[in-house]
């Protein structure tokens, strides 16, 4: 194995969202990208790697354009991921580039080649996989200069440049705030993802829910429940996806003395 000196910036989602699973880009970067940054001779630096420093967006940035090397996952078409990207390419620097096999190319770069790994992370694909993007990013790595990174350099358009400036005080103060108002709409989004399980259920119409979910949710078959309304007057067809009303669904919680959506006694 190469000798680990080189860094390598890691471009992928940090925050689980629709439809992948809790903690799947986690699972991705140990599992995966972690391991071909290894085995190719780099350290990988990910954003949540700098998350405790004083300007998160401005260290981002810095390490974007100054690490050897780059590695940014496409998959889920993540707004963030394709951003970072675009940093990376305005200054024509190295990159490769990754997706899982069920998010689709993106038209602006489908010219340039991607590794496409399983979605499911099966240990027998991910072996393969760690060895072709490991050699990928070396073989990158060692192109560059003659290597067309971007469409700045089919274009020939000059790369861009940083030039070193101080921060001002007010700037700072700025940064901060930002930075702050940053973490708590993370946060948010955070929270927001973690509803409870019944508010599914409400999507399509705010005030049903299946038949199958209250008697889940009672311990009980889906016929007692029918009984019970028809006792009331109150007929219903005997199937799990047969939605009851907000009054029906009272009817079953005070024949049951249980809070159906929040499932306690009373």
């Amino acid at each position: 194995m190469t000798d680990i000196k080189r860094s390598c910036f890691v471009i992928m989602p940090i925050s689980d969202f629709p439809p992948y699973p809790e903690g799947h880009f986690k699972r991705v970067y140990e599992y995966l990208i972690k391991p071909a940054c290894e085995k190719a001779g780099f350290v990988p630096i990910r954003a949540d790697d700098i998350l405790n420093t004083n300007f998160i967006a401005l260290d981002i940035i810095k390490n974007i354009t100054s690490a050897d090397m780059a590695i940014c996952d496409l998959s889920g078409r993540n707004p963030n991921v394709l951003y970072e990207l675009g940093i990376r390419q305005a200054f024509n620097l190295p990159i490769t580039l990754i997706k899982d096999n069920k998010t689709n190319r993106i038209f602006d770069i489908q010219g340039f080649r991607d590794i496409e790994y399983d979605e499911l992370l099966r240990i027998d694909n991910v072996e393969s996989s760690i060895d072709t993007i490991a050699s990928t990013l070396l073989n990158t790595y060692e192109s560059k200069g003659n290597e067309i990174n971007s469409l700045i350099s089919l274009l020939s358009i000059e790369p861009a440049r940083l030039e070193n400036k101080t921060i001002s005080a007010d700037t700072e103060i700025i940064l901060n705030y930002l930075q702050d108002i940053n973490k708590r709409i993370n946060d948010l989004e955070d929270k927001s993802r973690k509803v409870p399980e019944y508010i599914d259920h409400y999507i399509s119409s705010p005030f049903t829910m299946r038949l199958s979910i209250i008697a889940k949710k009672i311990g009980i078959g889906t016929s007692t429940i029918v009984n019970v309304l028809a006792v009331h007057g109150i007929n219903v067809v005997n199937n799990p996806n047969t939605r009851l009303s907000i009054e029906e669904i009272k009817i079953i919680e005070e024949h049951f003395m249980i809070d159906i959506l929040e499932n306690k006694q009373i």
